[in-house]
């Protein structure tokens, strides 16, 4: 019997350096994290957090990008040298065609100034250029400039549909939707920090209930052999302690190798490399905290970035009821100018005594037969306004719902970890006792392994409650981006994210 006790041992030992070995790379440091700096760390340098940061950013430079297409846009453009050598086909004064050949150079220069006009959909410019022509001859090159000092214009597309109207009601809404929607992901980055945090705690404690459980495995076992050996006890229940210490053994090796997995998951989502080992300080304690349902929807109504898009969403199928319905009618655009212009042989007399110039141009487009064309147009624009109506109305529902459940769900939650916490020390006691009176041969093999399994799970029962707890509290600040405990609004600094 010691052999073989002695076979097992050695066994387990082998088995447990080898599994180590292969999952464990050997760490330089040891951090003790609590879970409020686990979760600060997973905002600050997590992979999800830096990503959202990110998608933040290019939200910011859209909306900088809308703004400044409001603004006035001053351009240089030139062509520097545009040749061309070609024989064209020229018209005499008596009505006869002459082929002759053309040798031409021109160089442009030209400044415009822009200004969209967002009140009426229109554009204001301003243009200024200055043109070289240069005509190659048999013998010589013939010069002449031809300028536009100043030339002010606008363009107006004619029409009941004004994009830049649009835009000013949409674009704010999608920066400030970003804005929560960034926040909302800090909170789902906690949520995945609640999840990874509790999944190594757990593995930590089921490390320490199986060290423990096979060190008292081992230690009854060798009482068991004892008592086997005076007669005492039947052969069965000797093998039944044999079976346990197999069992405990087993569960050792699986929780070494599920800490090292759970803690390179944690390592991974927190951004350490293999060299940082993880210890966890489980928290004891919770909050006093209650929630009012009232509350909660007040600041989810005021918070929450699927609020902002639903608004969103209607508005931007307005606009495309409106686009649509612009479309099946009369096109039009006007364009008009008005400014100077001069030529001349001398480039110091191109600028002298300019002449004016005036342009104006109105096109139009009517729609005579187009098989229903723009009416369909139409009509699929107001059909999808509708089922937009329809489905943001019953997300609205919804939402108010799951405000609701997750409420009461928290507020529930600190019962029942008060519950877990006095069940695992009852078990915890129970356990001691049942092992006790097993020592001394008041109960059997069987009583004490329910009490022992009633140990584990009481113990696993109590980290799932103080999981359960912190997911549901995040999942609540999430949702109303409200921070209850220090009764105040999440905000971040978008000023840092954007440097």
């Amino acid at each position: 019997m010691k052999k073989r006790k002695a076979y097992i041992s050695l066994l387990f030992i082998f088995i447990g350096i080898i599994l180590i070995t292969n999952v464990k790379a050997q760490p330089t440091l040891t951090e003790k994290l609590t879970f409020d700096e686990v979760v600060q760390l997973a905002r600050e340098q997590s992979p999800d957090a830096i990503m959202a940061k990110h998608r933040f950013r290019a939200s910011y430079w859209e909306f900088r990008t809308y703004k400044a297409d409001y603004l006035p846009n001053l351009s240089l453009s030139t062509t520097l040298p545009e040749f061309s050598r070609a024989i064209k086909k020229y018209q005499n004064p008596d009505g006869t065609y002459t082929y002759v050949e053309d040798n031409l150079n021109s160089s442009t220069v030209n400044l415009n100034l822009r200004q969209n006009v967002g009140f009426t959909g229109g554009q204001i410019f301003a243009t200024s250029n200055l043109t070289r022509l240069d005509e190659f001859g048999d013998s010589d090159v013939n010069t002449s400039y031809l300028s536009t000092p100043i030339s002010i214009g606008y363009r107006q597309p004619v029409m009941f549909y004004n994009e830049y109207k649009w835009q000013k009601k949409i674009e704010p809404l999608k920066y400030e939707e970003s804005q929560k929607e960034y926040i909302t992901s800090l909170e789902n980055v906690a949520l995945k920090a609640v999840s990874y945090f509790f999944d190594l705690a757990l593995a930590q404690q089921n490390l320490q209930v199986a060290e423990i459980n096979y060190s008292n495995a081992d230690t009854l076992y060798d009482i068991a052999e004892g008592r086997y050996n005076i007669g005492t006890i039947a052969e069965n229940e000797l093998m039944q302690m044999e079976l346990s210490l197999l069992n405990a053994g087993s569960d050792l090796n699986a929780a070494k190798v599920d800490l090292e997995i759970k803690k390179f998951q944690l390592r991974s989502f927190l951004g350490f490399n293999e060299k940082v080992d993880l210890k966890l300080i489980i928290p004891k304690e919770i909050p006093e905290l209650t929630v009012e349902v009232e509350d909660a929807l007040i600041k989810a109504n005021e918070n929450n970035p699927d609020q902002i898009a639903f608004e969103r969403q209607l508005i931007e199928a307005e606009r495309d009821v409106a686009k649509a319905k612009s479309e099946k009618g009369l096109q039009a655009d006007l364009f008009a100018s008005i400014g100077y212009t001069q030529q001349s042989q001398e480039f110091s007399n191109v600028y002298v005594n300019p002449q004016d110039q005036q342009r104006l141009t109105l096109g139009l487009e009517v729609p005579i037969l187009d098989w229903g064309l723009g009416r369909g147009r139409y009509k699929m624009a107001q059909s999808s306004q509708e089922v937009i109506k329809t489905t943001v109305d019953q997300a609205k529902t919804d939402f108010v719902q799951n405000v609701y459940l997750n409420v009461m769900q928290f507020n529930l939650q600190d019962d029942q970890v008060l519950i877990a916490a006095k069940t695992n020390t009852i078990a915890q006691k129970r356990y001691d006792m049942t092992k006790q009176r097993f020592l001394i041969g008041k109960v059997d093999v069987l009583d004490l392994n329910v009490a022992l399994s009633e140990k584990d799970g009481a113990k696993t029962n109590y980290i799932a409650a103080l999981r359960k707890y912190w997911s549901n509290y995040y999942t609540l600040r999430r949702i109303t981006l409200y921070d209850f405990l220090e009764d105040k609004p999440l905000n971040a600094n978008f000023d840092e994210l954007i440097e």
